[in-house]
């Protein structure tokens, strides 16, 4: 048997590891005992665990150091990985390695999507002692200790190095500090310009307002986190089919679109004070909406149609009311209209169909035809105005397109509901079997058959066509299957719900109803990419929305 130490491994090395982001970002440098140490948020024994890190896997990558000189780092797939030889990198420009790549000292490393994750310098791999026998023996002890004479008789460690090497080297650093410092100071200004409460806005902003954002890459992510609890956890739960659960396979164009509204809602003060000012109507809301056993997002349609507003009313359509109902749309499902005063008539109007007439901006009696505007001065009987009622018309309504079986096994089926209350679910019943190809039903069917595909999970975002407003006379669906106003109702409605957890979930978690929301306020939750104000700093800055 030999005493000697085996070729390989030859040592026993550490691996020093410094963190330059998130949780770890201020901490010293972690160092771990070789020759293999996994890391992830949850990597097992003797691992490097990396909890408050967010798109981290239990074991996202894993390091080897079996020298010195051969210190490596490979994924542990599916996982992201990339590495570059500095941090000033846009990591988003760099492809994922795909299998062990060497690290040379000072090397960084990204584990985890561009947006999300978290990155370290991996510092150097130190001896810790190699193996002989069954012991381990340290170099220290195995060291001559004996001294020998030097023939070096005097060290002078400036000789050779001319006299402008360390004012040059001094200036270099001086100017490098200063860019640095530039940049930090550039990206926390467009981060509080982005997502903090700037302009004095709006409560119900319209939705040609999201067209001229940018989507931001950090809140991008908090967007996708957002997206699983509110979105897909419903619809994998509804589909039943779990190999809708990578995000790769969700509607990411959606996504994007829902990150840009996020951005134009919080920046608007407005915005913050609606949902302070309807915290109790919401609440009750979003009681009864999980009491139906339905997705709990559907409470965040009133934020989108009225702000929360009972007398809301639209001046062309005459929708009105917490839901925006039309009176056809509210008589059918129990919410009472009757005895209507119309501009110019002289008698008094009830509906009498079930379903808004096609063409209702042409055919409807209660539309001036010439002006584009509503006729409707006041009714004697109207209960769109009324909350409750209003609110149990409008579930039964989502209801019946949310048991429908084949939005549910869409995979994007709470998207196509929430689509159904600005276009309609499919009214061809209510009108000798003439169909909208706008609304919902009969949009999706369309789309899945053109396409040759069993399901469209990314229905919403491919149907998102309209970059800009229609002008009177151009095609309303910009080329898509979808009014332009539906195309961008969707990823409103999802951004009102996200805003609506951080500040529920921020300022009221004790209240019962928002309770599941105190998780998406925690630090390292998708709503630190927010500057939430509080209620009184809204107080402050203003009364009514």
């Amino acid at each position: 048997m030999s005493t000697g130490a085996p070729s390989s491994p030859s040592g026993r090395w550490d691996v020093h590891l410094l963190f330059l982001d998130g949780p770890f970002q201020h901490r010293p440098t972690f160092v771990r005992q070789g020759p293999v140490v996994r890391i992830g948020a949850n990597p097992g024994p003797d691992g490097l665990a990396l909890p408050g890190y967010r798109g981290l896997d239990d074991r996202a990558a894993v390091i080897t150091a079996y020298d010195g000189s051969q210190v490596h780092v490979a994924p542990i797939e599916p996982n992201q990985v990339r590495v570059a030889e500095h941090s000033n990198v846009r990591w988003s420009e760099i492809a994922p390695i795909r299998g062990p790549v060497w690290l040379a000292e000072g090397s960084v490393v990204h584990l985890g999507p561009p947006d999300r994750g978290a990155t370290f310098q991996f510092e150097r791999a130190t001896p810790l002692g190699a193996w002989r026998g069954h012991s381990m023996v340290s170099e220290a002890a195995q060291a001559d200790t004996s001294p020998a004479p030097s023939a070096v008789r005097a060290v002078d460690p400036w000789k050779r190095v001319p006299w402008w090497f360390l004012p040059g080297l001094f200036a270099v650093f001086a100017a490098f500090a200063g860019a640095l410092a530039l940049v930090v100071l550039i990206g926390q200004q467009r981060s509080v310009a982005r997502l903090g409460p700037q302009i004095e806005g709006s409560d119900r902003p319209p939705w040609e307002a999201v067209l001229d954002e940018e989507a931001s890459e950090e809140l991008y992510a908090g967007a996708q986190d957002g997206f699983e609890a509110f979105v897909m956890k419903d619809n994998l739960e509804a589909a039943q089919d779990r190999t809708l659960e990578p995000r790769s396979r969700w509607d990411t164009a959606l996504i994007r679109w829902v990150t840009r509204s996020e951005q134009s809602l919080a920046r608007q003060r407005g915005v913050w004070r609606a949902l302070e000012r309807s915290r109790a109507d919401y609440a009750w809301t979003l009681g009864q909406v999980r009491q139906r056993g339905l997705p709990g997002i559907f409470a965040a349609i009133p934020f989108r149609e009225s702000g929360y507003n009972a007398n809301a009313r639209n001046p062309e359509s005459c929708a009105l009311g917490w839901w925006q109902f039309m009176p056809e749309t509210a008589q059918r499902a129990g919410a009472k209209v009757a005895n209507c005063t119309l501009r110019g008539g002289a008698t008094l109007w009830s509906p009498t169909l079930l379903a808004p007439p096609l063409g209702v901006y042409q055919n409807a009696d209660y539309v001036d035809h010439a002006t584009r505007s509503c006729r409707i001065e006041g009714c004697q009987v109207d209960e769109r105005t009324d909350l409750a009622t209003s609110t149990r018309a409008a579930l039964d309504l989502l209801q019946e397109a949310w048991d429908d079986p084949e939005l549910r096994s869409s995979g994007a089926a709470v998207q196509l509901v929430i689509a159904s209350h600005n276009a309609g679910y499919d009214d061809s019943r209510y009108r000798q079997g003439r169909i909208s190809t706008t609304q919902v039903l009969p949009a999706y069917r369309k789309f899945v058959a053109q396409n040759k595909v069993d399901r469209a999970p990314d229905f919403m975002g491919r149907n998102i066509t309209c970059e800009k407003k229609p002008a009177e006379g151009e095609d309303p669906r910009c080329g898509g299957l979808l009014m332009a106003e539906t195309q961008h109702y969707v990823h409103l409605v999802i951004a009102w719900q996200m805003l609506a957890a951080c500040y529920y979930g921020s300022h009221y978690p004790q209240e019962e109803v928002f309770k599941p929301y105190q998780r998406f306020a925690r630090p390292g939750a998708y709503c630190d990419e927010f500057q939430v104000p509080t209620p009184a700093e809204l107080l402050r800055t203003g009364t009514g929305a």
